[in-house]
């Protein structure tokens, strides 16, 4: 057997695929604090001097039994991803429902399944907090999300999201361009918002488990990814109104099968 089909790495691998990384002081002794969380790992750069707030993130740490880990300044940024505001402080969030989009679609869609949201270029960290916690509040299944052109998950989403971002479902992938055509080949269908020549929202009827596209708070959806879209279906405005913001169009879109 291959050493990475073996049942101890494939289990371990399971466990760093659902992992979310928070980084910056007050971010992590607040997550630290809160014990409905499970904490995988507390990273510290070995050139934070003691005391103050880092001296408590160590004892709330120590406190609920998580490993401590130290690194270099260097190395904790790599962890981070965010040298100038990492704080040389980071730590590792189990989030069940955080997870590589492959892994999800092995087991989607089933015979009631719920609506997808996707995001297509969504870099406003705080649209894309709200957008986690109206999804994650909703009966839809969850959100994808890109790792290309689309705000990374940080403190100011996970403020903006009220912690929902470690509570439901967020399947990761590297573009749309790449995971659409998969869930298409898995019986999805793709739906962009648009404001033309659009079914309205309230008379969208899907007769196959459907992903709901979101597009940038400018440009709206990409060409590359509307070309992959079988419907498109619109929010009528009234009194002048030429659109809505991206996070209150998530809100409607995921509560739409009510």
């Amino acid at each position: 057997m291959n050493k990475t089909d073996s049942p101890e790495y494939l289990a371990r691998k399971s466990v760093y695929n659902r992992l979310i990384t928070v980084y910056g002081r007050k971010p992590v002794y607040e997550i630290l604090a809160d014990h409905s969380l499970q904490i995988f790992r507390l990273h510290l750069a070995d050139s934070n001097r003691g005391g103050g707030i880092v001296d408590q993130i160590k004892t709330l740490a120590t406190q609920r039994n998580i490993e401590i880990c130290y690194h270099s300044r260097e190395q904790l940024a790599r962890i981070s991803r965010n040298s100038k505001q990492d704080q040389g402080v980071a730590c590792d969030i189990h989030s069940a429902g955080y997870q590589p989009f492959k892994q999800a679609l092995e087991q989607l869609p089933g015979p009631a399944q719920q609506p997808l949201i996707a995001l297509d270029g969504i870099t406003n960290p705080q649209n894309l907090g709200m957008i986690i916690r109206s999804v994650t509040a909703s009966p839809a299944y969850g959100l994808l999300l890109p790792s290309k052109g689309c705000a990374d998950i940080s403190p100011l989403v996970i403020k903006a999201s009220a912690g929902t971002v470690f509570k439901g479902n967020i399947l990761r992938c590297e573009s749309l361009a790449t995971a659409l055509p998969a869930f298409i080949e898995k019986g999805f269908e793709v739906c962009t918002l648009s404001s033309h020549q659009a079914t309205p929202l309230s008379q969208f009827k899907p007769q196959a488990p459907i992903i709901y596209v979101l597009g940038n708070e400018t440009e709206g959806v990409s060409r590359e990814i509307a070309a992959l879209s079988r419907h498109r279906v619109g929010i009528p405005m009234a009194n002048g109104v030429e659109s809505l913001n991206v996070a209150i169009t998530a809100a409607l879109i995921a509560f739409s099968g009510l």
